[in-house]
């Protein structure tokens, strides 16, 4: 979070792509969250080696916690631990799942992916992750977001009091798709860090049309 009173309606969740040098993402993740509103950033390795993936994470995570935004690592609880992340991204199923809201759950957030279908969506969900996420990282390539994907989190969203978060396409304008879902958190990661595109300006646009066009959620009692 980088306000002091988030907006009660769908937030942004940004996800750094493949391809990237720690030295240039952090040019362009540092461009995107002066855009504003930015809830958190997820870390896959991107095919990175362990190494190269902790060095990526060292000199993306401080700049996020300096901002107030949640940095989260995926499925490596020893690079998290190691970069003090706000939290660990599980892709690996309901066992990893459960043995990560076992160990990590009291002191960082723990979130799960791979969602295939609303049985793999419940049986995450049994183990009460902190959200659940619907879509594929590096899978934003088209325009619109992937059908199944809003179909699920509308479902999720409807039936579950979970987070969910749904990746949203390459146009920035489908965060108003992914919002009318329901859905706590639109993912971005080719709509803001694309190639040609201004980060900062895409940011801000997303926080534009969320604002004139999310449903407004409920305060928690």
């Amino acid at each position: 979070m980088n306000e002091q009173t988030p907006p009660n309606r769908c937030r942004i969740v940004l996800i750094s792509p493949a391809g990237e040098s720690a030295d240039g993402f952090s040019v362009k993740f540092t461009a995107a969250i002066a855009g504003g509103d930015v809830a958190s950033i997820i870390l896959p390795a991107n095919g990175m080696d362990e190494a190269s993936y902790q060095a990526f994470a060292e000199r993306i995570v401080p700049i996020a916690q300096a901002a107030g935004i949640a940095a989260l690592i995926v499925d490596d609880t020893r690079i998290a631990g190691r970069v003090k992340a706000d939290g660990i991204h599980i892709e690996g199923g309901k066992a990893s799942l459960a043995e990560a809201v076992e160990s990590f759950q009291s002191r960082m957030a723990v979130g799960a992916g791979g969602v295939k279908t609303r049985d793999d969506a419940l049986e995450l969900g049994e183990e009460r992750p902190d959200y659940v996420f619907f879509g594929r990282f590096g899978y934003d390539t088209k325009p619109e977001p992937h059908q199944r994907n809003l179909s699920l989190g509308s479902w999720w969203a409807e039936m579950v009091e979970i987070p969910g978060i749904v990746m949203a396409g390459s146009d920035i304008t489908t965060v108003e798709t992914v919002a009318a879902t329901g859905a706590d958190f639109v993912a971005l990661s080719a709509a803001v860090f694309g190639e040609g595109v201004d980060p900062k300006a895409a940011v801000a646009r997303a926080n534009a049309i969320l604002d004139a066009s999310a449903p407004r959620f409920e305060p928690a009692e």
